[in-house]
């Protein structure tokens, strides 16, 4: 097949979070199976900085945007470690920024024209290219209305005549929700500004018209694909997204299993594996404890937390459980992350208070997460909502149980340590229920009682945990499959639809 992606980051050209490891590993592995991909993507600053920078791609182009004409042209790159070419959509008035989508806390103003641009700008470098394209896959708003575009404006065209459309939605809770008049900056005729295709309460809304006008339609995990049909999840749109249920899908993302390998980790003091776990998990322990002003006890439980500090990850539920364990328990802590300041200011507080048993650092640190993911017992995911996440993932990789909220993602890659899930070998975490601190702390309690004291039943979770493959292959041959049945079901479609 021949496969392009459309989407908004990609490491390592430009991320702000999860999208863009998606879009920077997928491609590549989707290649790897033996299928033509192509990547498009802003030609933002931080991708133009970028050793080797990218090079003239040979294509000028002359975008419509409302009444007025607007220059640009693609610079050519590639995916590290593979075929994959990305072309970059360079127009320096509208990515030439310091970031991607605004500035302190505020969206840039024009993000409806910059990413309108970008849909026309990759129909328009298609076209130009000449070559049929089997299937586009988008990913999130910024990429919504290219699927209209294919339904609407460029159908007819030779490039696009079989072209099938996949829209992957990454986190409902960003949409591209704009001022109805920005209506007139995509080209598009005035009559799918109606509650059916492109309008929302007024306003003109990305995400909704790509999930009306994609052939098909996939999120990162098969429970969110569920949940997001219903509110609050849905953010306003389940109704839409139950109108299309029957074209919706959930495929779990994958891990860098190169990046993340404890065998082969440079980051860590000592390797290990499935069959060497406990030597070089307690090797692990001991120079984290250290390095981290705790006291080096082999048997003391050490929690690990690691990400964005903010509410949808758990910390409004988290920290009352912190500040708890910290008075009434001996557990060890080691947080890594940054983000809400009142969240990071009650952290270097309680990290103050009790140096002996939290050690708190306010940043993004590679190496670090690395240590912490090898060196901790325990791994905390409280988040309210999770489209997928991949620190559980890194986790199991790392013979780190995860104690996780029953949600999304969580539910499909963590299974609850139960009497059943035991006997059948499948248990690799702790699932709470109820998104409550006294839900957390309970299965807390449980994954310290079978630490302790149940040392042959927490070997074998380690030990189920570390056997999976949640390897970005895996997902790539689910993905193939899933765009193997949008093409035929686009044919069908096209098979089916009377001639004009």
């Amino acid at each position: 097949m021949n496969i392009v992606f459309a989407a908004s980051e990609a490491v390592p050209f430009a991320k702000t979070g999860g999208l863009a490891d998606v879009v920077g590993a997928l491609p590549r592995e989707i290649e790897r199976l033996g299928h033509r991909v192509r990547l498009f993507l802003p030609a933002y600053r931080q991708a133009c900085s970028r050793t080797p920078p990218p090079r003239p791609g040979g294509i000028e182009l002359e975008i419509p945007i409302a009444s007025k004409i607007v220059p640009g042209r693609l610079l050519q790159s590639r995916l590290p470690h593979s075929r994959v070419d990305v072309w970059l959509v360079d127009q320096p008035e509208y990515y030439d920024r310091p970031q991607l989508y605004g500035e302190h806390g505020k969206d840039y103003q024009d993000n409806c024209e910059r990413f309108v641009f970008f849909c026309r700008a990759v129909m328009e470098s298609l076209a130009a290219m000449g070559e049929p394209v089997d299937l586009l896959h988008c990913h999130d708003w910024q990429t919504g209305l290219i699927p209209a575009y294919r339904e609407i404006l460029y159908g007819h065209h030779p490039v696009f005549a079989e072209t099938a459309t996949l829209l992957t939605l990454h986190n409902m809770a960003y949409q591209g929700r704009f001022w109805h008049w920005d209506m007139l900056l995509t080209g598009i005729d005035w009559k799918y500004f109606n509650w059916r295709q492109m309008e929302f309460h007024g306003d003109l809304n990305l995400l909704k018209t790509g999930i009306i006008f994609a052939d098909r339609l996939n999120t990162v995990s098969p429970s969110y694909a569920e949940e997001i049909q219903r509110e609050p999840l849905g953010c306003g749109l389940a109704d839409v997204l139950h109108y299309r249920a029957d074209v919706l899908t959930g495929i779990v993302n994958g891990i860098d299993v190169r990046q993340w390998d404890p065998a082969h980790d440079p980051h860590l003091p000592q390797a290990y594996n499935v069959e060497s776990w406990q030597v070089g998990k307690a090797a692990c322990k001991a120079a984290l404890q250290q390095a981290s002003g705790l006291a080096v006890e082999p048997r003391r439980p050490l929690i690990g937390l690691i990400g964005r500090l903010a509410s949808q990850k758990g910390w409004e539920i988290v920290l009352p459980l912190l500040e708890a364990q910290l008075e009434n328990s001996d557990y060890q802590w080691v947080v890594l992350g940054s983000g809400d300041p009142a969240i990071e200011t009650r952290l270097r507080e309680l990290a103050r208070t009790h140096p002996d048993r939290l050690h708190v650092t306010i940043a993004f640190d590679e190496p670090l997460a690395h240590q912490i993911e090898a060196g901790a017992d325990m791994f905390i995911m409280a988040s309210r909502y999770e489209p997928c996440g991949l620190n559980q993932l890194y986790s199991l990789r790392y013979g780190t149980v995860p104690i996780v909220h029953h949600t999304g993602g969580l539910i499909d890659t963590i299974v609850d340590v139960t009497d059943e899930t035991l006997a059948a070998r499948t248990a690799t975490g702790f699932h709470f229920h109820h998104y409550t601190t006294d839900s957390l702390a309970e299965a807390l309690a449980r994954a310290v009682e079978c630490y302790r004291h149940h040392g042959s039943t927490w070997s074998q979770v380690v030990e189920t945990g570390m056997s999976q493959d949640w390897s970005w292959h895996r997902s790539a041959r689910q993905y193939v499959e899933l765009y193997e049945q949008t093409r035929e079901e686009h044919r069908r479609r096209l098979t089916a639809e009377p001639s004009s």
